[in-house]
């Protein structure tokens, strides 16, 4: 099994990235802030404004670590990433199964993600009762359960698609109800992408696009083309590949950002609020958020298909070599992840 490395994420606007031998290097106003072997890195996220020398890009190439470039506001980008090692043929065979993508693989996918946040909706109802006295959340894990069935009935592409933003309705709807701590700074009425226009949004939005670029790098690694997709619309610029993979795990982003609320990690002064109403974290936010999320990258999980004790942030890389498998034919079904 691959071993689990450090991601470096350079949140300070004013730091510049440069190469010293084996090392990368942190430079701010010429002052070195720190120093980084190679060999302790898997991937690279810089929020600077300053960016990278070439000289840094070219050897985070040869040693295939990628480096996401995300605005302030934890939008993506770009992403400078190294020749692809994969095996031409996996991607013919991408290509030719994904031009026609079978019907089950995406009904799976919307099950699994469905099935994952229901797991979100039940363990809070599991651990506090109490906050279900209206049922409202009981009437979501039913709408939950009743959106996974349908999933199966058609295998029409926009049935499927009309269930599974009917599941996601009905689990936003109840989302505000997992807040058990400051809610009257936390408060969250709907999901609101482009701008976040409030505090949870603007981590959930956050975190989605990190948690992306995670799938991305891990389905180059294995050899897919990630922008060759079986569920989501293709289009220039979007890695749909990703954008699919990712589905079944937002669960554990939902999860993380109730974590950081409900155990009051972040708190309403992470946050800056534009004049169009726009809400995004500040830089002592990101730095909370990615610390925790690296921290939480390194707990371990039980895979539920391999059965092994597995680090959570190679969640994605064992996802994309299972798809690997199934596209090549080892296996016959990709074998969706499923929160426990």
């Amino acid at each position: 099994m691959r071993k689990l490395l450090n991601t470096l994420y350079v949140t300070n606007e004013n730091i510049y990235m440069t190469l010293d031998g084996e090392n990368v290097v942190c430079k701010e106003n010429n002052e070195v802030k720190l120093r980084l072997p190679f060999s302790n890195i898997e991937a690279i996220f810089c929020f600077s404004y300053l960016g990278c020398s070439p000289a840094l890009m070219g050897k985070c190439a040869d040693y295939g670590i990628p480096i996401n470039f995300i605005s302030q506001s934890g939008r993506f980008l770009a992403r400078v990433q190294g020749a692809s090692h994969g095996n031409v043929l996996l991607r013919k065979r991408q290509y030719e199964l994904f031009s026609k993508p079978p019907a089950l693989l995406r009904q799976n996918t919307v099950a699994a993600k469905l099935a994952n946040t229901k797991s979100v909706v039940k363990r809070t109802l599991k651990d506090y009762p109490q906050i279900d006295e209206d049922g409202k959340l009981t009437h979501c894990i039913e709408r939950l359960d009743g959106c996974i069935k349908s999933v199966y009935i058609t295998d029409d592409y926009d049935g499927i698609l009309g269930t599974e933003g009917n599941g996601a309705k009905a689990y936003f709807d109840v989302f505000d109800s997992l807040i058990l701590h400051q809610k009257d700074d936390f408060c969250f009425a709907m999901r609101s992408k482009r701008p976040p226009l409030d505090r949870v949004n603007a981590m959930l939005s956050f975190l989605y696009t990190i948690f992306t670029r995670e799938y991305a790098a891990a389905l180059e690694s294995v050899g897919l083309d990630s922008y060759m997709g079986f569920y989501h619309s293709l289009r220039p610029g979007r890695e749909s590949l990703a954008c699919d993979l990712v589905e079944e795990g937002r669960c554990i982003v939902e999860r993380f950002v109730l974590t950081l609320i409900n155990l009051k990690i972040i708190k309403p002064e992470d946050f800056d609020v534009q004049v169009s109403g726009a809400v995004f974290l500040n830089d002592d936010g990101r730095k909370k958020v990615l610390s925790k999320w690296q921290e939480k990258k390194r707990t371990d999980m039980i895979h539920p298909y391999l059965k092994e004790k597995i680090p959570m942030g190679l969640l994605p890389y064992v996802q994309s070599m299972l798809l690997a498998k199934f596209v090549r034919g080892e296996i016959d079904e990709y074998p969706c992840y499923l929160a426990r």
